[in-house]
């Protein structure tokens, strides 16, 4: 008599695909400094700048939520309320899930950004994470292509995500 294998729950699926999306397993280094994407899905954790003394891009993309930052190649910027002031309280397996955005130069602004609002802060690792209006700027890995907003208002490592308008406020439409 043939055996019908059991169904796995749903939840079961959909708990695997959001732990491997979350913590990845192929190693790839989202790049940040040159504005070139970062591997969304498959995250080592701290945003690699691509190439020496490159200063990353941040600019203004169009979204449903209105305009908001993104980096040099339209990924979306995140802020976390949790960090104080400029600095961040975003690694380990935090920093997996948001990877942050690195320079090795000085970060420059896109068209709609400002250049008076970007700076940089001295992550606990000795990496530069770029900051605008005196927010550390982040990635969500959850976010898989140019435009998405997928980590937006998320409540993640003890505080909400949010993008960030221009004027370097966070957009919220709760």
């Amino acid at each position: 008599m043939p055996r019908i294998p059991k169904l796995v729950p749903p939840a079961i699926v959909v708990g695997t695909a959001l732990l491997t999306a979350a913590c990845g397993s192929g190693g790839g280094k989202p790049a940040a400094a040159s504005g070139t994407a970062p591997s969304y899905g498959a995250s080592s954790g701290q945003a690699a700048p691509s190439s020496p003394g490159t200063g990353a891009v941040v600019d203004v993309g169009s979204s449903p939520l209105g305009q908001l930052l993104v980096d040099g190649a339209g990924r979306t910027l995140y802020l976390f309320e949790a960090d104080k002031g400029t600095s961040s309280v975003c690694d380990g397996p935090c920093a997996q899930a948001w990877p942050p955005l690195l320079t090795t130069g000085a970060p420059t602004a896109g068209t709609g950004a400002t250049t008076a609002d970007l700076g940089t802060t001295t992550r606990k690792d000795g990496t530069t994470e770029v900051t605008y209006h005196g927010h550390p700027l982040y990635y969500y890995v959850g976010d898989s292509k140019t435009g998405d907003t997928t980590g937006q208002g998320l409540n993640q490592f003890g505080a909400k995500w949010y993008v960030l308008a221009p004027s370097g406020d966070k957009i919220d439409n709760s």
